[in-house]
């Protein structure tokens, strides 16, 4: 059971990891496309690589049932989907309308409302949970933070974008016992890709030429943001518990801000460096043994 939860935690990390890098990709494809065009060719880009995966990686499957509940299958991708393209909507909408920051920051509330959500549901949550998310929520703070705090029409977007993104993850955890967790992430991508492709011909002005300009940063975020991190959360998931698996999620965060310093010469202050260990020393308490009692 502890290599089991092992292999899940560790699955979550490098999903992170690719997560974070993506930021950089993400900053850099903007500068020629827009946000659904970005979006809607990564998105598509992810599910279509994930048609032939899903049948090559089927040895992730734990039950018999996940080849033949179809309908929970549909309902689930559609559902997450639904959640992919309105959280990163929102957060889009949002940056523009408030500083990057307190993006960070707002977005990293997700860690916080899903145990507040599994409450509701009726989950039980440990104590470590709560004391890592309460030091996590610090450790963001020292990290995005860097003007006095205040609400902004911005931030209530981004806040909406926090919720959606804690739906999903529950969702992801109420329906990966019943499905192929690598169908349900392809299925998500092609539900999320076509969504934003139709805002993209209906608010934007998309161009064969942007879209090749920008085919780095789009097939990093295609290949490796969408089908390969988001198809290792879903997998990882189905070893560790939803609030564990959002605690570490979020540090894609820190790792954004690692990035930054690595690839594009951006430096830490001291105060961001604080943050940094702050949320890795939540990861820490989250993952502690229980107590026997």
């Amino acid at each position: 059971m502890k290599d089991s939860s092992f292999k899940g935690n560790l699955l979550l990390l490098i999903t992170a990891t690719i997560w974070g890098v993506a930021f950089v990709a993400q900053s850099v494809g903007m500068d020629y496309v827009g946000p659904f065009t970005f979006n809607g060719v990564r998105f598509l880009l992810g599910g279509i690589i994930l048609i032939p995966c899903s049948f090559i990686l089927k040895k992730f499957q734990t039950g018999e049932k996940k080849d033949h509940d179809r309908k929970k299958l549909i309902k689930a991708g559609l559902l997450c989907g639904l959640f992919m393209f309105g959280a990163t909507t929102f957060q889009q909408l949002g940056i523009m309308q408030t500083s990057v920051g307190k993006t960070g920051f707002i977005t990293a509330l997700y860690v916080i409302l899903v145990p507040i959500f599994g409450i509701i549901l009726g989950k039980k949550v440990g104590i470590r949970i709560w004391i890592g998310a309460v030091i996590a929520m610090a450790g963001f703070y020292l990290l995005c933070i860097k003007e006095g705090f205040f609400i902004a029409f911005g931030d209530i977007l981004v806040f909406i974008c926090a919720i959606i993104f804690a739906l999903h993850i529950m969702t992801v955890d109420a329906y990966i016992p019943y499905v192929n967790g690598v169908m349900l992430s392809c299925i998500q991508f092609l539900v999320a890709g076509a969504i934003s492709t139709v805002c993209m011909f209906l608010f934007e002005r998309p161009s064969l030429s942007g879209i090749l300009s920008a085919w780095q940063p789009i097939l990093y975020a295609g290949i490796m943001s969408c089908g390969v991190a988001y198809t290792l959360q879903i997998i990882g998931q189905q070893y560790t518990n939803p609030f564990l698996a959002s605690l570490i999620l979020s540090l894609e965060s820190v790792i954004s801000v690692l990035a930054g310093w690595i690839i594009l010469g951006e430096m830490l202050s001291f105060k961001e460096i604080v943050g940094c260990v702050l949320v890795f020393a939540a990861i820490v308490i989250a993952q502690l043994p229980a107590r026997k009692s």
